[in-house]
This record gives structure tokens, C-alpha cells and sequence, in this order.
């Protein structure tokens, strides 16, 4: 392929990116911008072609479309409101830029915010009633992978809120970071949680999120990590008034061998803690005191017996409060490699 072919071909691909949209509720089309007069005294600048469809609002049917694919339609009857979820602070400059007589759209700059707020609510005390004896900077890791940014640009795309976003790309400043796609992205679902809690109630907002986001797996396991988890066992131990850990060799094979394996369990009395496997000795004794510390930490509240605080809220103005029954306290916290200031 010569030169040419290849400079077509890149046109061609970058012209298949760019967003289509539709003209059929839009005032004037072409623009007049767009339409360069023949005699000028002084030339105009270049029409931007994607920065004017950018500035442009979404049709209504795509609007509409939207709320019911998610569920929402009679929560978000108003196609300003889904307008507002999907427009960006940072879409304000653009809009005055091209129409500065038109007065500011409204943003989701303050609903994100709120439902930031809420979504950092129910996905903290799901997890914290779920995993009682998780450690807080796991809780926070956990937090931050249920409701964080990289999830929520996530879930927009998962919904199909990627076309109807409106926003406009800053550069990075000394007071404020560059603001990306992601980013703006993100603010659409914590918009609509908002919103939801809004319109409806606490709840219906809480329900929402356990949909789209607390119903998600998680991978914990991965986030507790420990330096010296034999220490960090000890630790624990202690804190519940228990034996002191001691290691035994469960099996082995093939010592004298080029691949030998060797099973070590921890034991505190006659009850097991962990078990693990490793080509030593002391790598099994490692991942053994890693087994045990999992199975506290990851000790899970089963299903039907979760209770959650905002369950106590009304379901719709006016309805009785529901009933809440505080579960029994967890010991305290292991202070060893439990906190992000630990060394372990």
C-alpha cells in the first residue's frame, strides 16, 4: 500500500469515530457558521465541525430511550433531568462559546457531588456489615473498586450514557488535573443516584446502587496483603485470648527432589487456622498464616441475615420507618498491617 493509499485509509478510520448524531430536532441545519459567504471583507475563522456537534444536545428519543433502558423512565420523566445528569460542568465553557446567548444549562455538578456522597454511604456499610472484621484499608480499596471513578465511567458505558454525555476536555493546570473522558464519564451514574434519591427516596437510591454496582464481585482476597503475616497472626491471636500459633508439617513429598512440595498447617490448640503448600518449608509456613488471616478478615455475613442502617428510612414520604436490629460488635481492628500507615 503506497503513500496515499495509507494517508485514505487513516481518514477514513478516524471519520468512522467520530459520533454521529441526528439533525432532526435542531432548529437550523446546516448552521449558519458553517456556510462560508463568497464575498468577504474579512475572512471567517475555520468551521469546526466535531467541536459544533459536541455543543449540541442530544435528541429527546435518545434521551428517552435511555431512562427506560436502565429502568428509570418514571423516576426520570423529565428528558431535562436526564439532560442535566449527562452534562458536565466543564460543558458550560463550550455552550457559551457557541451560544452566548443562551442562558447557562444546568449541570450535574452538584447532584454528582451528592450522590458521591451517597454512593460512598451504602457501599461502605454493605461491605463493613458483610466483612465485619475487615481490615480498614481493605474496607477503603473495597470502597473505592464497588463506586470508585474507574467504576462508575465503567457502569456509564455498560448503560449507554457514552453518547449522551456532554463535557469539554481541559488541560492539566497547577491548581486542577486534566480533565479526561473517564472522568467526566463517571459523573453520570452518581448524577442519577442523586437524582433518584430526589425524586423518590433513600431506598430507591440504595436499590439502585446494589443493582449496578454492590451486586458486583469483588476480588478481597487480593487486597490483604501482609509482610510478615506469621507476626500479623500472632497479632490476632492475642486480640482474641487464643493459644499461640504453631506450625505443623500436614504432608510432603519429593524432599530430596528437584520439585519437592511440603503442606504446613497453623494450629492455636487443636483447632486449624490455615493450611498452605509451597516448594519450602517456609513458604508453606507463609502462606499457611496468609490462609488463616483470610479466613478471619473474609468472614462473610450470610445473605439473609444483612442488615443495613438506611434500611431504616421510608420507602416514599410518609410511610412507617423499617426495623433495624444492630448486629453484635466485632472485636477491634488488628492494629498490625491493618491501617495504611502500618509497616506491615
Amino acid at each position: 500500500m503506497g503513500h496515499a493509499q495509507k494517508r485514505l485509509a487513516l481518514k477514513v478510520k478516524n471519520a468512522a469515530k467520530v459520533t454521529a448524531i441526528s439533525t432532526a430536532h435542531l432548529p437550523k441545519f446546516p448552521p449558519p457558521e458553517a456556510i462560508q459567504p463568497r464575498k468577504v471583507e474579512v475572512p471567517r475563522a475555520p468551521f469546526d465541525a466535531e467541536t459544533w456537534a459536541d455543543a449540541q444536545p442530544p435528541p429527546p428519543s435518545a434521551l428517552s430511550a435511555f431512562a427506560h433502558r436502565i429502568g428509570l423512565a418514571s423516576v426520570l420523566h423529565s428528558s431535562d433531568l436526564i439532560l442535566q445528569a449527562c452534562t458536565h460542568s466543564s460543558f458550560v465553557s463550550l455552550h457559551q462559546l457557541h451560544f452566548p446567548d443562551r442562558p447557562i444549562p444546568s449541570t450535574n455538578a452538584q447532584l454528582a457531588t451528592l450522590g458521591n456522597s451517597l454512593m460512598g454511604l451504602f457501599a461502605t456499610e454493605h461491605i463493613n456489615a458483610s466483612y465485619p472484621y475487615l481490615p480498614t484499608r481493605v474496607l477503603k480499596a473495597a470502597v473505592t473498586a464497588h463506586v470508585g471513578p474507574m467504576t462508575c465511567a465503567s457502569v456509564a458505558q455498560e448503560m449507554g450514557a457514552a453518547p449522551l454525555l456532554r463535557w469539554r476536555r481541559t488541560p492539566n493546570t497547577l491548581t486542577a488535573p486534566a480533565l479526561l473522558h473517564p472522568d467526566a464519564l463517571s459523573t453520570i451514574p452518581r448524577a442519577i443516584t442523586a437524582l433518584i434519591a430526589q425524586q423518590r427516596s433513600l431506598p430507591s437510591a440504595r436499590q439502585f446502587v446494589q443493582t449496578y454496582f454492590l451486586s458486583r464481585e469483588i476480588d478481597l482476597r487480593g487486597m490483604i496483603k501482609f509482610r510478615d503475616p506469621k507476626f500479623a497472626l500472632l497479632e490476632m491471636v492475642n486480640k482474641f485470648n487464643r493459644q499461640r500459633p504453631k506450625s505443623r508439617l500436614l504432608r510432603e513429598t519429593g524432599r530430596f527432589s528437584n520439585s519437592p512440595v511440603f503442606v504446613v498447617g497453623i494450629y492455636s490448640g487443636e483447632d486449624q487456622l490455615g493450611e498452605g503448600f509451597g516448594s519450602s518449608l517456609k513458604m508453606a509456613e507463609y502462606r499457611a498464616a496468609e490462609d488463616a488471616l483470610h479466613r478471619v478478615y473474609l468472614t462473610r455475613t450470610p445473605s439473609h441475615l444483612l442488615q443495613l442502617p438506611t434500611s431504616t428510612f421510608p420507602s416514599q414520604p410518609g410511610a412507617p420507618e423499617g426495623r433495624y436490629s444492630a448486629p453484635e460488635l466485632a472485636a477491634a481492628e488488628i492494629q498490625y498491617a491493618s491501617s495504611g500507615k502500618s509497616t506491615g
